[in-house]
């Protein structure tokens, strides 16, 4: 997962988003873009957070490069998903 911070407002994300998903569709193929959460910190600016699947942390960072227009807060490996349906009441 990487979380970003976009030094754009939300108005102004769809044509980062296209650009995001030219840049895994033409150039990176060995990514996957699973999904992303958006949301806004208290300036209006779009933090993101984004599930991908690559091979290795390096092309995940060269498809931020490519990208642009944000600084990585963070890239994480996710280990595992949990729900609450996982940990049933008693």
């Amino acid at each position: 997962m990487i979380v970003r911070s976009f030094d754009v407002g939300e108005a102004d994300m769809a044509p980062v988003g296209r650009r995001s998903r030219e840049i895994v569709e033409n150039e990176l193929p060995e990514i996957t873009w699973e999904h992303s959460h958006v949301v806004l910190d208290d300036s209006g600016k779009v933090r993101t957070f984004c599930v991908y699947s690559a091979p290795n942390e390096e092309v995940v960072r060269e498809h931020s490069t490519r990208l642009g227009q944000h600084v990585i807060d963070s890239v994480d490996e996710i280990v595992g998903d949990v729900t609450p349906a996982d940990f049933p009441a008693v």
